[in-house]
């Protein structure tokens, strides 16, 4: 899955992500980094991106990398957030990135898909500045729910 078709996907699926301009920047099917504007009307209190903002721009990495990872076996599985824990490590300001990780094979997962039995993975995320500054990490517990 290339980069524009999955952020047309996401865009589509998601419209939260279409509204708030999240932008993705890398796509590969182990790993995919998302960008969220500076935009004022997304800032919080002291001038940085709000922190519901942090969060949906690195869910949303995380699950474009589930899409990217498992596309060939959507048709089968739906996914779906099991659970998620945010860590806000420095003040965020300006605009924001997050790259998103697969934190286990996906031929596992799918093995475990194909076994009947419904899969769980985490994706870590981490969440940085311009500068390159983490500013925050994530991680997003993913389950690939069989369709019937």
């Amino acid at each position: 899955m290339d980069t524009s078709s999955l952020a047309a996907a996401m865009k589509q699926a998601v419209p939260w992500v279409r509204t708030n301009g999240i932008e993705f920047v890398e796509v590969a099917p182990g790993r995919v980094v998302t960008a969220l504007p500076d935009r004022e009307d997304l800032r919080n209190h002291v001038g940085g991106p709000h922190a519901a903002m942090m969060f949906g721009v690195a869910e949303t990495a995380s699950g474009a990398v589930v899409m990217a990872a498992f596309a060939e076996h959507l048709g089968k599985a739906t996914p779906l957030v099991v659970s998620s824990r945010i860590d806000y490590r420095k003040l965020a300001l300006g605009a924001l990135r997050a790259e998103a990780v697969l934190d286990r094979p996906a031929v596992d997962v799918v093995a475990e898909l194909e076994s009947g039995t419904r899969p769980e993975f985490p994706v870590r995320v981490t969440i940085t500045n311009a500068e390159g500054v983490t500013t925050g990490e994530m991680t997003v517990v993913w389950t690939l729910r069989p369709n019937r």
